[in-house]
């Protein structure tokens, strides 16, 4: 059973542009965050959309659009918020994650 918890947030912005893009692609409004070793920075965000949430997933929901996080990728963004933000540089989802140590310059990925 997924776990609804305040361990991670999606802002409305970003719960704004998931809903745009999931009702382009006729999916349903769940974004997936998932964290991969490798990167410039020793591990890398990974965004998908989901069907539906796993068992085990936490979720969090802002305006009706759902952010799911696996228990393994959890430990190591616990306590993030997810962002949409649009710059000079392009537009992305973006990772205020408490737990990094470090990062690089593109966002993407991270130290612990």
């Amino acid at each position: 059973m997924a776990t609804l918890a305040p361990d991670i947030l999606l802002t409305p912005a970003a719960a704004a542009r998931v809903a745009s893009i999931a009702a382009r692609q006729g999916k349903p409004a769940i974004l997936r965050l998932s964290v991969e070793g490798g990167g410039c920075s020793g591990f890398q965000y990974r965004f998908g959309f989901a069907d539906a949430p796993d068992a085990g997933d936490t979720v969090a929901e802002t305006d009706g659009v759902r952010l799911v996080v696996d228990d393994v990728s959890l430990d190591l963004v616990r306590g993030c918020a997810v962002d949409y933000v649009e710059s000079l540089g392009g537009a992305s989802f973006k990772v205020e994650n408490p737990n990094a140590a470090s990062g690089c310059g593109c966002g993407t990925s991270f130290s612990v």
